[in-house]
């Protein structure tokens, strides 16, 4: 379709712009009573045609005032600084304009901080076990120490702990870009359960795993919910005591399963209920833990369209539509 002509882009300002719009629309009106009346005082109508002109340009100019500040704003925010804010006090399109501007800032703001918290911690994390790692691969060149199996034991355990951070860094570019869907199907809940008990059983941590379930076959993505359990698991050792116990329990019912995890630990603050599944928060003994595995749990479970929350001080529960 063929947009219709333009003629007033090539100017740059948009009061000039105001003021011809009125100037010419008064021409026009003037154009026309001359041609229907036949005479009109040249004086008058310059001085009338003049008078438009002035009173468009005063109230141009807090008309377009947002747009100026927007404009300044948008070159504050193109060197890195989110901090200017648009008066957006008119009801008009201007006005809307200026509202949806400060909320994008605001949401590139939060943006950057994320992708700044997120650089720092993912520093941080990888810095941690590759340091570890270079100091046993350096002791084991140099002749400091044996190549023998509580030394390999070491090594193995920082390359299994970066192997970790890598998986939960791609989930969450999954969550970012949604592109991750889920592939339901009918499976038994105790058997997965049991798969996952055993993994979390030869992790070395010591801990000792009680598991009650109710027999019966779920319906869910088996992959996603084992990657549910097996965070819930981990951060559960995590939490309580060395060598403590951890309950995982699993109820079915006609609409939904239910699964809790419990530990032995001091449990979670009521104020901390909710932010321990945001991205890269941690607990006080959170022994090295990302800060992810709580985030991408519920992301799974989102998924599923179910709930995920603290029930008691050291108990997560996930509840799944069935």
């Amino acid at each position: 379709m063929k947009s219709l002509p333009r003629p007033l882009d090539p100017i740059r300002s948009i009061k000039l712009k105001i003021g011809l719009l009125v100037a010419g629309a008064g021409a026009t009106a003037l154009g026309y009573f001359w041609l229907r009346m036949g005479w009109l005082p040249t004086y008058t109508s310059m001085i009338a045609i003049g008078l438009g002109l002035v009173t468009s340009q005063l109230l141009a100019h807090g008309m377009t005032k947002p747009l100026r500040q927007m404009t300044a704003a948008a070159r504050a925010m193109a060197r890195g600084d989110y901090t200017r804010e648009v008066r957006a006090t008119s009801r008009d399109e201007v006005g809307e304009l200026a509202r949806a501007f400060n909320k994008m800032a605001a949401d590139l703001a939060a943006a950057d901080q994320q992708r700044r918290e997120l650089i720092a911690n993912v520093s941080h994390e990888l810095r941690t076990p590759i340091s570890a790692l270079q100091a046993v691969l350096e002791n084991v060149v140099d002749g400091v120490a044996e190549p023998d199996p509580a030394t390999l034991k070491t090594a193995l355990a920082q390359t299994e702990r970066l192997g970790r951070l890598v998986t939960e860094l791609l989930d969450l570019s999954r969550v970012d870009a949604g592109v991750t869907p889920l592939d339901r199907e009918y499976f038994d809940i105790e058997s997965m359960l049991t798969e996952v008990v055993a993994e979390a059983e030869v992790s070395g941590r010591g801990a000792r795993f009680t598991v009650d379930v109710t027999p019966g076959k779920v319906y869910a993505d088996r992959q996603r919910l084992h990657q549910v359990v097996w965070n819930l698991l981990d951060n559960a050792v995590r939490h309580g005591p060395q060598g403590g116990e951890v309950f995982v329990s699993a109820r079915i019912s006609a609409d939904a399963l239910v699964i809790d995890v419990r530990d032995e630990g001091p449990g979670i603050a009521p104020a901390d209920r909710e932010r321990v599944f945001q991205r890269f928060v941690r607990g006080e003994r959170a022994g090295g833990g990302t800060g992810l595995g709580l985030a991408i749990a519920r992301w799974v479970v989102d998924l599923h369209g179910g709930d995920i929350r603290v029930v008691e001080p050291a108990t997560i529960r996930v509840t799944l539509p069935q």
